[in-house]
């Protein structure tokens, strides 16, 4: 059953040095906040696993938190590369980074498959790439009934699972709405969950046709966060700050300039400042 913590405590509570950590969010609700918190509590040789991994996972990296990245497409949306990410590639700086590269299709169907307690996933996919030359874990599987080759990737199984919702009732139940990926089967696949949320309800409300319900068994923690997307934005609450991700992109392309950012944003700030600045830029 979900437990109402600060984010402090529900890191220091589920985020582990060695962990696998999926930060799932699709194009909004990116908990920005809890991995703020991962830094400042200097979580070390960290997996992370995410399908589109963007700002957060480059300060992740960029910190000297992550030995490996699992992953379908990394960038800084609409404006090019992760600098950190490519530093950390390329010239193992702050520390070397093993990166691991799927499909989409593969990663949704890997945490699916997770989230079923399967040890693998099947698909459609893979025909005519090179992918599978450079990732031993894309391998195939014949199948008994039809004789089709189908290629199989190994299930996503995280050790903790962090998202952002908007709301949360009393009880621990979770409503996601608007735009969303795979943060229900992340959440279903992993063995520890955190999630942070705009604010704490009496009821959920009726939810819209596309929206998503996490029962409160199916949920670690739960720690209020307003503003804790930010700068993705949250479906009814702010809206994406589309400057700050043209602005990462001078800010992460040298290492000083990274690093004095870290310090004076993430590192001098608390959850309860984040929620205060975030607040403010929307």
């Amino acid at each position: 059953m979900a437990e109402f913590l600060s984010l402090a405590d529900a890191v220091a509570a589920n985020v582990r040095d060695g962990d696998l950590v999926a930060m799932e969010g699709f194009t909004h609700l990116i908990p920005y906040a809890a991995g703020h918190e991962v830094i400042r509590q200097k979580r070390k040789h960290l997996t992370l696993v995410r399908m589109t991994p963007d700002i957060i996972y480059d300060q992740l990296i960029g910190v000297g938190a992550v030995d490996k990245l699992i992953f379908s497409w990394g960038g800084n949306p609409g404006v090019g590369s992760l600098h950190r990410m490519r530093d950390a590639v390329e010239k193992g700086w702050p520390v070397p980074l093993a990166v691991e590269e799927h499909s989409h299709a593969a990663m949704a169907n890997a945490y699916e498959a997770g989230a079923a307690n399967l040890p693998f996933a099947v698909l459609r996919g893979y025909k005519g790439v090179d992918l599978p030359k450079v990732n031993p874990n894309i391998r195939s599987v014949t199948c008994p009934y039809t004789g089709e080759v189908l290629a199989t990737v190994p299930a996503i199984r995280p050790d903790v699972t962090i998202i952002h919702a908007q709301r949360a009732d009393r009880r621990g139940n979770v409503l996601l709405e608007g735009i969303v990926g795979v943060q229900k089967e992340a959440v279903l696949a992993a063995k520890r969950s955190i999630v942070t949320v705009e604010e704490i309800v009496d009821d959920l409300a009726a939810p819209s046709p596309n929206s998503v319900v996490l029962p409160s068994w199916t949920v670690g923690a739960i720690a209020a966060v307003p503003g804790g997307a930010y700068p993705s934005y949250a479906h009814g609450y702010y809206p994406r700050a589309n400057d700050f991700y043209k602005a990462w992109d001078a800010i992460a392309r040298e290492r000083d300039s990274f690093n004095a950012w870290i310090e004076e944003n993430v590192m001098a700030r608390t959850a309860d400042d984040f929620a205060v600045h975030a607040s403010r830029a929307a």
